[in-house]
C-alpha cells in the first residue's frame, strides 16, 4: 500500500494549546500526510482561534456549520483571514441553499478552501435516524446527501467508511474523508460505525480522521503503530 497518497486527518481536541503543538509536532512523519483537524473545542478556547491565525501547517476547520445561508455566509467571511484553512465542514442537513452559498462566497475569499459536507454523524445508526425522524436508512441518506453536495459544487463529503464505497461508485472525483476510524483491537468509544485505516483506504476514501489512536499516550509510537498497520 503506497503512502504518499494517503492523508490523515489528526483530531486535535483539546483547549490546552501545549496538547495541541505536541500532537501537530509528534505526529510529523515523511511516510504520511498528516493535517491537523481543529474542531468546535478548540476553535471555541481563549487561544485556539488565535493560533489558527498564525499557524503554519495547513488545516481543517471542522465547525460544521449547519444554518440559514445568510449566516453561514457570515461565519465563512468570518475566518478571511485564517489563511491555511484549507477544508471546512458544514452540514448537508441545512440544505442545497446553503451549501451553494457557502461554496460560491468561499472562492472569494480563499481559492484553495475546500468545502466539506458532512451527513450522517458516526455515533449514529438507523434507530438513531429513525428517532430524529428519517425514513431512511443510513447508507440511502448518505447517498441522497451526497447529490446534494455534487448539485452544490462542494468538494467532498464526510461519511464513514462503510458508506464510502457506494459515495465512490457515483462519483469518482469526490473528496471522501472517514471519521470513526480505530486501529485493530481498539475500543470504539463513542462511534458505532467504525472501520480500520487499512479497510478505509480500501474503500476508496481520500484521507480518514483519527483522534484518541493516535494522541491518547504516546504519540510518536502511535504515529508508528498507524504507519505499520498500513504497511503490513
Amino acid at each position: 500500500m503506497t503512502m504518499k497518497n494517503k492523508t490523515i486527518f489528526v483530531a486535535c481536541d483539546s483547549s490546552n494549546l501545549n496538547k495541541i503543538k505536541k500532537i501537530i509536532t509528534q505526529t510529523k512523519t515523511k511516510e504520511l500526510k498528516i493535517i491537523p483537524k481543529f474542531g468546535l473545542q478548540f476553535f471555541y478556547s481563549k487561544n485556539g482561534r488565535k493560533f489558527l491565525e498564525n499557524i503554519k501547517n495547513d488545516f481543517w476547520l471542522d465547525l460544521k456549520i449547519n444554518d440559514i445561508p445568510q449566516t453561514a455566509i457570515s461565519a465563512i467571511d468570518s475566518i478571511k483571514d485564517l489563511k491555511k484553512c484549507k477544508y471546512i465542514t458544514v452540514h448537508v442537513n441545512a440544505g442545497l441553499e446553503m451549501l451553494k452559498a457557502v461554496k460560491k462566497r468561499s472562492k472569494k475569499i480563499n481559492k484553495n478552501l475546500k468545502i466539506l459536507g458532512v451527513t450522517v454523524l458516526t455515533s449514529l445508526n438507523n434507530k438513531s435516524l429513525k428517532q430524529i425522524g428519517h425514513t431512511k436508512k443510513i447508507k440511502q441518506l448518505v447517498l441522497k446527501q451526497a447529490d446534494l453536495i455534487k448539485k452544490s459544487n462542494c468538494d467532498g463529503i464526510v461519511c464513514s467508511a462503510r458508506e464510502a464505497l457506494l459515495v465512490r461508485k457515483k462519483y469518482k472525483n469526490l473528496i471522501i474523508i472517514t471519521p470513526g476510524i480505530r486501529l485493530p483491537g481498539e475500543d470504539s468509544n463513542d462511534q458505532i460505525r467504525i472501520m480500520t485505516p487499512k479497510d478505509a483506504f480500501k474503500n476508496k476514501v481520500s484521507g480518514i480522521v483519527m483522534g484518541r489512536s493516535l494522541t491518547k499516550g504516546n504519540i510518536r509510537n502511535n504515529t508508528k503503530r498507524l504507519l505499520d498497520h498500513l504497511i503490513k
